[in-house]
């Protein structure tokens, strides 16, 4: 793990590195359809009363006519830790799964144990990490984001369209449901002008009912010069 010290807001900045070897890869929380999504354990932890995982922009990968997407060479996961009681030692201590990959894939497990330091000065492989995740919506310029959903015959088909500039090259959008009894089938993404559509298809986990919030949608879009992070989508 790497400390990144204190932050002037109290909480505690830390990160999880994965170096990979040559050709290996591994996953973003949507990993697509053939890959492995990661998951965290955080039992055993102290004194943690929040922690949000902010995630790098990925990399969109081709293999065998598949469409995956994560990261190569070096992952570093930045974390911020809310503390329970501030002023008293953060203890990190938990697992993560995750998939690996090159000619197959396989399931790991990396187990960690640290305490944070929070004399620690600035990490510069943390704030790099912090610099290429994906714009807010604002930062890119999207101008509004609708949603229309239509039931399909085993789910909800769900198209999003999304007034925005082109963030580079040909673009590839991820919608997830925001809501763990969803899965979300590959997205289709195509351009009409100013104007960026991007189609899938929402598959419930059981048969029991569930909905469908469209202000708990998240849409990433990822470009050749940027990627964008959009929280949420009005009706339409």
């Amino acid at each position: 793990m790497l400390d990144g010290g204190r932050t002037p807001r109290g909480t505690y900045m830390g990160a999880l590195r994965i170096k990979l070897q040559p050709g290996w890869k591994t996953y973003w929380r949507a990993p697509g359809d053939a890959g492995i999504a990661p998951s965290f354990s955080w039992r055993g932890a102290r004194n943690v009363g929040g922690l949000s995982i902010t995630w790098p922009a990925p990399e969109v990968f081709q293999t065998s006519g598949y469409r995956t997407i994560g990261y190569h060479g070096q992952l570093v996961l930045p974390l911020e830790i809310t503390p329970e009681t501030p002023g008293k030692p953060v203890r990190l201590k938990g697992r993560m799964q995750l998939g690996v990959c090159k000619d197959v894939c396989v399931p790991a497990e990396l187990s960690f144990d640290h305490q944070l330091d929070s004399t620690a000065g600035r990490n510069p492989a943390i704030a790099a990490a912090m610099a290429s995740r994906p714009w807010s919506a604002k930062e890119a310029g999207v101008r509004h984001a609708v949603c229309s959903l239509r039931p399909s015959e085993y789910g909800m088909k769900v198209t999003a369209r999304i007034s925005m500039p082109s963030a580079g090259g040909k673009e590839v959008a991820v919608i997830e449901p925001g809501n763990p009894k969803l899965f979300a089938g590959e997205t289709t993404t195509r351009r009409e002008g100013g104007l960026l559509v991007a189609e899938t298809e929402f598959l419930p986990a059981d048969d029991n009912a569930y909905a469908i919030d469209r202000s708990q949608l998240r849409i990433t879009v990822l470009g050749q010069n940027h990627a964008v992070d959009i929280q949420g989508c009005s009706a339409g």
